[in-house]
């Protein structure tokens, strides 16, 4: 896995106080970027940063806190890291969650779409004119290949899974989501100096799946000896947001810091744009 040095550049990435998260983090900082992660709980945040500055060796860290399921904190957060980042060089969409539970947000979302789909789709809005400043940005975002659970596609007519929850149909249906935004990102920022590409990060012993019940919960338990390390599970977030071998590559889903075809629903460029739209009007106008 190659890498350059990033000083001089800022990195916002969600998620960032634990897991693949803290440990992405951790890197980008140790090779000189500013990074600013974001947290849904401040000690938490306030933890990650000390670990981050212990294992980089730099102070060049920071946090936002805000909640990424409710689409009013995204907004507030996304205003404070824009006061304090006049530049953005990348973006790192990282934060997700399965839930054992149908759970609604305050706008009233299902909570796995709206934390691992509508959150990242509002936040990069927000932030897209300040990365289109930058001189060459990068969107990366963390998708799974569990979105290959979603073989049908998109279920654009339950989006919200109020028909039936299943957990991990719905968290592939996110994870879909992620790839379909991950495409339609890149074709619109088509000749301009910012990429899109997505990624598997592998199967890791992280947060995922914490207080999960039932069958899931169980799978989540027995799994966890076989899983990868947090920093094994960073490795292709560092390469996407850091390596000179992928400039200029966009619109691409990576495993093991390769490019992998990912599933036919996944390439569909129709439903791309049509989750685009309806994502649009989800969050509303505030975009």
């Amino acid at each position: 896995m190659r890498v350059a040095g990033m000083e001089g550049r800022t990195v916002v990435l969600t998620g960032g106080s634990s897991g693949i998260g803290l440990a992405t983090a951790g890197a980008l900082a140790a090779l000189g970027a500013r990074v600013v992660i974001t947290a849904r709980r401040a000690d938490r945040g306030r933890e990650a940063l000390a670990h981050i500055r212990q294992q980089s060796g730099t102070d060049l860290a920071e946090v936002v806190v805000f909640d990424l399921a409710d689409l009013d904190s995204v907004r507030a957060g996304a205003s404070e890291i824009l006061d304090r980042c006049p530049q953005i060089d990348v973006l790192v969409n990282n934060a997700g969650v399965v839930l054992s539970e149908r759970v609604e947000t305050a706008q009233g979302f299902e909570a796995t779409f709206a934390t691992n789909h509508l959150g990242p789709f509002l936040l990069t809005a927000l932030l897209r004119e300040r990365l289109l400043s930058a001189p060459a940005a990068r969107v990366v975002t963390v998708s799974s290949a569990a979105h290959r659970t979603a073989r049908r596609g998109l279920d654009f007519d339950d989006l919200q899974a109020r028909r039936r929850y299943r957990p991990m149909a719905v968290y592939g249906a996110s994870k879909l989501a992620n790839i379909l935004f991950t495409v339609e990102l890149a074709r619109q920022l088509a000749g301009t100096t910012v990429t899109a590409n997505c990624l598997h990060p592998g199967l890791v012993a992280t947060g995922y799946g914490r207080g999960t019940t039932g069958l899931l919960g169980l799978g989540v338990k027995l799994g966890r000896p076989f899983m990868l390390s947090p920093d094994q599970g960073a490795r292709t977030s560092i390469f996407l947001a850091s390596s000179p071998d992928v400039d200029g590559v966009t619109g691409r889903y990576f495993v093991r810091c390769r490019v992998e075809i990912p599933s036919r629903s996944a390439k569909d460029g129709e439903a791309a744009r049509r989750l685009w739209e309806m994502s649009e009007a989800m969050v509303g106008s505030g975009s």
